[in-house]
């Protein structure tokens, strides 16, 4: 039996690292269950991430503010946040950004490679949460303000962005 798993995130929680497998695009319509996610992980002391790019088709700033967040909380924690198997433009987007400096962008294309498969117990789909407005507009708020965060040449870029969602709120 084969599941759709377009637009999704697979996750083996249990493996270490912590492993995630981006599969269609990543966005503001369905990073908040990964957010969500890496709290939980970095709360339960699993603190070395990996984030596979082998199937993102794209992503938007707020995915990007969402990775940026995940890696200055393990970096508090003395772990890891690592990228691998960016394509050109992903990869183009993550130093657009400069989460390259914060994160560790690995770049051998074989290395770190998750392919969704394995025991059934352990990969995990996270999928879309409905949100309310507001919700939304913090998640995207937070998100934005953490990639200020992790590069301030990024005000420029999204200032515009943080003072409409903080009029929203």
């Amino acid at each position: 039996m084969s599941e759709d798993h377009s637009n999704v995130f697979l996750v083996d929680a249990y493996s270490d690292p912590v492993v995630v497998l981006i599969n269609g695009r990543a966005s503001y319509l369905n990073a908040a269950p990964l957010g969500q996610f890496f709290e939980r992980m970095v709360r339960a002391g699993k603190v070395h991430i990996v984030v596979d790019f082998a199937k993102c088709t794209g992503m938007d700033s707020t995915f990007l503010g969402i990775l940026a967040g995940c890696g200055m909380n393990v970096a508090e924690k003395k772990g890891s946040l690592t990228l691998c198997r960016l394509n050109e433009r992903n990869l183009e987007l993550v130093r657009n950004v400069g989460l390259h400096r914060i994160l560790t962008v690995e770049a051998d294309p074989k290395a770190l490679a998750f392919d969704g498969q394995g025991g059934e117990h352990h990969i995990k789909p996270l999928t879309t949460l409905d949100k309310h407005e507001i919700a939304n507009a913090r998640l995207i708020l937070k998100a934005h303000e953490n990639l200020v965060a992790a590069d301030a040449g990024n005000l420029k870029k999204f200032q515009d962005v943080i003072t409409a969602l903080k009029q929203q709120i």
